[in-house]
């Protein structure tokens, strides 16, 4: 069935990219953004694409799997990488941006696509009236969609599952003491683009006992609270040990204290925000405290004493569906087949698998409209990975970033030392073969 209106709902990552891949090739889209009408618990202002965890796009490294999902995705004309290299803060081997540049961004290149029309108004159901007229419908309202239209989508699939999700604080750079706190990456105290606030034993201990003590927002009674394993509030991980955050996000491996000439006991880096590097994130420390807390706990970390706050760290539900059971692998409803889903609410986490995952949609239903066969991308590059994932079935399905345990195994011969390199040679053969397979 080809289609000649698409409504996309949801003007996020995945849903940008996924209209404007689709407008991109001639198709008439209309695109649905609930703000500034309606807001989401996390979301703050209008712009379309805002970023609400991070400002990190994870690691550029060539070998990494989220570096090559990066790559697959700039060779298919990827929006959101576009944009994100335009308005990219110093970040180390990461991509990072400013979030407020990128999602204004996002905003005017995305309302200037030709063929696209973009209407502020919130899509309360699938049978909403407003997407009368639209052979089909991407919905791409995210994780945060709102109760009523995801207890439509549920009516469709029976299935509701979520996990919570936390933000981390950010704060103004210029209140950092920088007589303790010292620039510097990881193994290269030459790279000026991340602040790092060591500690000693007794200021990690101390600093762990308060996240551990600190009061915690409240979570709704009815729901039970289960965090997705990538993005754990950090007192959630200090509770899982002492040592815990000391050999996770707190680790000092790679940092000498230039106050010292030693390695510290933990050390919390904070990474910049915007461009002019006036606002730095607290990385790791996505968390549930309330407001009061986080300021008297994380100013017991040194170089934060006087610390102002930005803005504090928040948590929120995060709703996904049961991919292999409920959608079919061109990601359309198996109850519902003119209804089709993009981004985090399929079950890939992350800014960069979200809208990789838009970008793939765009690739099928703009395939689909010009009566040509379509094959996804192959388990062993990046996105194909993140489609294998969404169709096989678990006990117990979780959303996942991008990795490359969703890859095929390599076999015995692989060495540890030279896996990853292997998986990312092997990756990207097979992405740019089917590349030329499909004329992409």
């Amino acid at each position: 069935m080809s289609f000649s209106s698409i409504a996309v709902v949801g003007a996020g990552l995945a849903g940008c990219e996924c209209a404007a891949k689709l407008a991109q090739t001639g198709l008439a889209v209309r695109l649905f953004e609930m703000k500034p009408q309606r807001f989401s618990p996390a979301h703050t202002n209008t712009d379309f694409a805002e970023l609400v965890c991070s400002n990190s796009f994870r690691s550029d490294a060539p070998d990494s799997a989220v570096g090559l999902l990066k790559e697959e995705m700039r060779a298919l004309g990827s929006l959101v990488m576009d944009v994100a290299e335009g308005t990219r803060v110093p970040a180390g081997k990461a991509l990072a941006v400013d979030r407020a540049l990128f999602a204004q961004e996002m905003t005017r290149r995305t309302q200037a696509l030709p063929n696209l029309q973009v209407e502020r108004r919130e899509i309360i159901n699938l049978d909403d009236p407003a997407l009368e007229g639209c052979d089909c419908v991407v919905v791409a309202a995210g994780p945060l969609a709102s109760d009523s239209l995801a207890a439509s989508l549920w009516a469709h699939t029976g299935e509701h599952l979520y996990f919570y999700d936390a933000i981390a604080p950010v704060v103004d750079g210029a209140s950092v003491n920088m007589d303790i706190a010292f620039r510097g990456a990881r193994y290269n105290p030459e790279d000026t683009d991340y602040l790092n606030c060591p500690m000693n034993r007794e200021e990690y201990f101390a600093f762990r006992e308060a996240l551990v003590t600190g009061d915690k927002a409240a979570t709704k009674g009815f729901e039970e609270e289960i965090h997705f394993e990538g993005c754990m509030p950090v007192e959630a991980l200090a509770e899982r040990g002492e040592m815990t955050l000391a050999f996770g996000p707190l680790k000092p491996v790679g940092f000498t204290d230039p106050r010292t000439g030693r390695r510290p006991f933990a050390l919390l880096q904070l990474r910049a925000e915007n461009t002019n590097m006036s606002m730095f994130n607290l990385v790791g420390c996505q968390t549930k405290l309330t407001h009061p807390e986080q300021a008297r706990v994380f100013r017991l970390v040194p170089g934060l004493e006087t610390a102002e706050f930005v803005r504090f760290g928040s948590m929120h539900r995060n709703t996904f569906v049961n991919a292999p059971e409920v959608l079919n692998p061109d990601l359309s409803l198996k109850a519902a087949p003119h209804i089709f889903l993009a981004g985090q609410i399929t079950g890939v986490e992350g800014y960069v698998e979200s809208a990789a995952c838009g970008l793939l949609l765009g690739l099928i239903l703009a395939a689909r409209t010009q009566g040509r066969k379509f094959a996804l991308p192959p388990a062993q590059s990046a996105l194909g990975s993140l489609c294998n994932h969404l169709r096989t079935p678990a006990k117990r399905f979780q959303p996942s970033n991008v990795q490359f345990g969703l890859m095929p195994e390599l076999g015995e011969r692989a060495k540890k030392a030279n896996r990853k390199l292997m998986y990312a040679e092997r990756g990207r053969a097979a992405f740019t073969a089917w590349r030329q397979q499909e004329g992409l």
